[in-house]
């Protein structure tokens, strides 16, 4: 008998999972609390790794129709703008691992998500409130009165995951001491600027200080991101509206160049950075958990959506083996997935990744398609 495999959350790894598993013929519903899907957020970074897992899923050309491909990762000082290292990318990237980096407007990707999903596979305007646990199936309560049962559940619900908390318990993050700033800036206010094809890392004199660049929309716009210490914040978010004079402030001692790239920008969005420490387990006997439900990342890496479209695509092959117990499916998918991500969440606390000389091969050149599972 075909497993009913519930995914609750319709964000990146969610659809990922959704796609791959009813592309191997799995009966899959994804319950999403929105009553439909708004393609919210200004970027996304999609590292080989990330493409790789997302092309085995048949949206790879969508997205390289619309995502800018940047020619290098460049690490520059924030006052002398000395380079300290300089990672070739474009079409290099993509003989070397197999898929290109892309970047560009998250409405774009979650657009080719949602085309993907088969139509069928949706529920929207179900927000999950709790779930039971019993040996032969789960049983699923919504905020609408509704009820559901299924053989496996995936949480893929984001930070504040309540699958995470049915099976952990409440808990809050942490607010990490450090604020970040997004905004896009047509790329034509910044001719002259060096390096606007390329995703540039200006390193501060600390670690929670830096500015980030790279291109959207084939180049047509620049993402500026930029993070810095702030003592205290009252709540989690990623939609509170910035102050781009304040933002300029706080880089007024930046290099000229840096600078310039903060001139341009007239609206900007401002969010507080929160953590979580790496789970003890994630998953029960039908119970699982994938993206930043499990594992939250700091953006210095740029791993948070790579990450979940590589448990994604790591649980849904695990899922797919039919003579196997779906505990035993889970336990391989956790087994597989834990040490990896939690180096990773771990390193991007840290920000030093990709500072001085080195390469991302450990990253970049993993495949969520063939790794054991």
């Amino acid at each position: 008998m075909t497993a009913r495999v519930a995914v609750i959350g319709g964000g990146i790894g969610g659809l990922t999972a959704a796609i791959a598993l009813a592309r191997a013929g799995r009966d899959v519903r994804v319950y999403e609390q929105a009553p439909r899907f708004a393609r919210v957020g200004a970027d996304i970074n999609l590292t080989p790794n990330a493409v790789r897992g997302l092309d085995g899923i048949g949206i790879g050309d969508a997205l390289r129709r619309t995502a800018a491909r940047p020619s290098h990762r460049i690490s520059r000082t924030w006052d002398t703008g000395e380079e300290t290292s300089r990672l070739v990318m474009g079409g290099a990237a993509e003989e070397r691992y197999g898929s290109p980096q892309l970047t560009l407007h998250r409405a774009d990707l979650l657009g080719a998500l949602e085309d993907a999903v088969p139509p069928d596979a949706l529920v929207l305007g179900r927000r999950l409130t709790g779930l039971v646990e019993e040996p032969d199936e789960v049983h699923l309560a919504f905020d609408d009165g509704s009820t559901s049962t299924a053989d496996v559940v995936i949480g893929a619900d984001g930070i504040h995951s309540v699958v995470r908390t049915a099976l952990h318990g409440p808990e809050h993050p942490d607010f990490t001491g450090v604020v970040a700033f997004r905004a896009v800036v047509p790329a034509e206010r910044l001719a002259g600027l060096p390096n606007l094809g390329a995703f540039t890392k200006w390193w501060g004199p600390n670690p929670e200080t830096q500015i980030v660049t790279f291109p959207l929309s084939r180049g047509e716009d620049i993402f500026v991101f930029a993070t810095a210490p702030q003592d205290s914040w009252t709540e989690e978010s990623w939609t509170t509206a910035g102050d781009a004079d304040e933002l300029r402030a706080m880089y007024a001692d930046f290099h000229p160049e840096a600078r310039g790239l903060l001139d341009a920008v007239d609206e900007v969005l401002k969010s507080a950075l929160y953590v979580r420490d790496p789970l003890p387990s994630w998953s029960t006997d039908r119970v699982t958990l994938l993206g930043d439900a499990c594992h939250p990342m700091m953006p210095f890496m740029a791993q948070g959506a790579g990450q979940a479209v590589e448990d994604a695509v790591v649980l849904s092959r695990a899922l797919t083996e039919l003579d196997v117990e779906v505990a035993q499916q889970l336990r391989a998918y956790e087994t597989a997935r834990r040490e990896r991500t939690a180096r990773i969440q771990i390193g991007s606390r840290g920000n030093e990744w990709l500072k001085d000389a080195g390469n991302g091969d450990w990253v970049y050149g993993y495949d969520a398609w063939t790794t054991a599972v």
